[in-house]
């Protein structure tokens, strides 16, 4: 479990060097919030990093690499909020989510 933190907080400090500071530990030790949707986890030496059903994996000896091309996707979808949000925000948030990705 150590592992997986130490790897999440590298990963969380090279999301916030790229303008990305409101991705957050979720309480297990080995998963960050990155958007609502956009999760990162840490796991067997590889970053797994999911949106709705989309998932993918970097090498976990690069944090930095991760973190460009996690940024790269957060960014998108903070420009087109996908029209999965709506229902997962409500789901997940309730009514006040809304207009708020």
């Amino acid at each position: 479990m150590a592992e997986s933190a130490d790897a999440l907080a590298k990963l969380r400090a090279e999301l916030a060097a790229l303008g990305v500071s409101d991705a957050y530990e979720i309480g297990d030790g080995a998963t960050l919030s990155v958007w609502i949707g956009l999760v990162v986890s840490f796991r067997d030496g590889v970053y797994r990093w999911q949106e709705a059903s989309v998932k993918r994996r970097h090498v976990g000896s690069d944090p930095s690499g991760c973190a460009i091309r996690v940024a790269r996707r957060y960014a998108e979808l903070r420009a087109n909020v996908p029209p999965w949000w709506e229902d997962l925000a409500r789901v997940i948030r309730g009514d006040k989510a809304r207009g708020y990705p």
